[in-house]
């Protein structure tokens, strides 16, 4: 998929997931699954981050499709793809015959047309990290492994709770964090405020977000904001296999313009570019530790 494209999914996503929290009050929880439901054996999923949940809950073998965006575990490449967030493919997810398919909340057209053919859905509605664990549990019920996913989310939780202890006491450092930019150029950028799963990584590493006063979980910001901010530590979350270390050092050089931000003088830009960061999937506890290293890195010697 073009960049122009994965850019748009991605902040689509991020955008709606704002709005689950922010237009309610509080965050909607995952729908539980019907007593009655009988065990899914035939799975296909559009949302990454659940896809990996049910190959970590040992469900893998039952998951015959995912979406163009599936790239972890390894797995997933040998499923046949349907498509993603704004491109379903219809007509090959029915080919599959499936018996569960997840959606995305914000899939309405695609919604309507599983429902008419009578196919079950599990309709992701994360907004939190506090949800990344409860869709854990919830899926869990639905295709019949309910003590694996109760096993994977406690212990999810523990490694977060463990690493919120650890950094508590710590000085928190002002940051930025930015989860897209237009390559080579400041132009481009969105950030979190301190609504959902990307603000409560960066709070759970053990960093103040300098947007923290803005209450959305995305905003597209200028280079005149981040100079205003004056953020102390700025960390990109990127993913793909282009991004080499000559890459990262090259966006790094970016930032030089803005000389004035503590950051950029005291050389506190960050390039991370695993993408289990921006997936609020198992990883979550990797990826809170991922940012903890940068923001606190004596805290892992």
């Amino acid at each position: 998929m073009r960049r122009s494209a994965r850019v748009a999914a991605f902040v689509l996503t991020v955008a709606w997931l704002a709005s689950v929290t922010v237009s309610s009050g509080t965050p909607q929880r995952p729908g539980r699954p019907s007593a009655a439901a009988p065990r899914a054996a035939r799975i296909i999923s559009l949302v990454p981050s659940v896809t990996e949940m049910l190959f970590a809950i040992g469900a893998g073998d039952a998951v015959i499709g995912v979406s163009s965006f599936d790239h972890y575990p390894g797995e997933v490449e040998r499923r046949t793809k349907v498509g993603g967030l704004l491109d379903p493919d219809f007509e090959r997810i029915l080919s599959l015959r499936p018996d569960l398919v997840v959606v995305y909340g914000t899939q309405s057209d695609l919604i309507d047309r599983l429902s008419r053919a009578s196919i079950p859905l599990f309709r992701y509605e994360h907004a939190s990290l506090a949800d990344v664990t409860a869709t854990i549990r919830s899926i869990g019920a639905r295709v019949g492994r309910p003590q694996q996913a109760g096993a994977l989310a406690s212990e999810i939780e523990g490694r977060l709770a463990r690493l919120r202890a650890q950094t508590a006491a710590r000085p928190r450092p002002r940051t930025l964090l930015i989860f897209e930019r237009e390559p080579g150029t400041l132009r481009g950028m969105y950030t979190t405020g301190s609504v959902g799963f990307l603000h409560e990584l960066l709070v759970t590493a053990g960093g103040a977000n300098v947007f923290e006063d803005v209450k959305r979980q995305t905003i597209q910001i200028t280079a005149e904001l981040v100079l205003a901010r004056a953020p102390a530590a700025i960390v990109e979350i990127h993913s793909g296999p282009d991004w080499t270390p000559a890459r990262i050092a090259r966006e790094r050089d970016v930032w030089r313009p803005l000389a004035s931000v503590p950051a950029v003088r005291d050389g506190r830009i960050y390039i991370l570019t695993d993408e289990m960061i921006s997936i609020p999937g198992p990883r979550v506890a990797d990826a809170a530790a991922a940012i903890a290293k940068v923001l606190h890195p004596d805290i892992f010697k």
